[in-house]
């Protein structure tokens, strides 16, 4: 089913500051079955079967690739492919909003690593002297104040090889966990 779709958690999230900057900077636009493919990369392949897959839109609306059954949904931002639950996505929709992150155990797994953020500014968009860039291989993300409890390193230069969390000290850090 195509179309536009208001995925909770998903109409704010990252389109106000990165999908503008991340549509940019994508030379040849992916076909939708590519991007699809590219997409369900983030999860394991028994979370990708059942997940939608939305598309950020130059006018900041997600399209609907793939309607799914099991409540994940895969995305890239940039060069980097995401694919969370409702919880997860609502977490990062609250941090791109800057405002107050929900209540809930969230999880989001990006199997194709990342680019790279700064670990110590939520609002970071690019690397700078000062601001602690980490760029993490494949991972989970474990969001929601549970995840302070697990006693990981809230140092501002994790060893990216080694759970940690990030942006220790703000209401939204989150367990980064690396797999293999």
């Amino acid at each position: 089913m195509r179309g536009q779709l208001a995925v909770p958690g998903l109409m704010a999230f990252s389109l106000t500051a990165l999908s503008v900057s991340a549509l940019a900077q994508q030379t040849k636009p992916l076909s939708d079955a590519e991007y699809t493919r590219q997409a369900l990369t983030a999860a394991p392949a028994s979370v990708a079967k059942g997940a939608s897959v939305v598309r950020p839109e130059q006018d900041g609306k997600m399209r609907s690739l793939q309607k799914g059954t099991n409540g994940f949904t895969c995305l890239i931002i940039g060069s980097d492919k995401m694919c969370g639950d409702k919880n997860s996505m609502d977490f990062f929709d609250a941090m791109m909003s800057h405002k107050t992150p929900p209540d809930r155990v969230g999880i989001a797994y990006m199997l194709a690593g990342d680019d790279g953020a700064s670990n110590t500014d939520p609002s970071a968009t690019a690397k700078t002297a000062t601001n602690h860039w980490v760029v993490t291989g494949p991972h989970i993300m474990v969001t929601g104040p549970a995840s302070k409890t697990l006693g990981l390193p809230e140092t501002a230069d994790p060893d990216p090889k080694q759970p940690y969390m990030m942006w220790a000290n703000t209401p939204y850090e989150h367990a980064m966990i690396p797999v293999k």
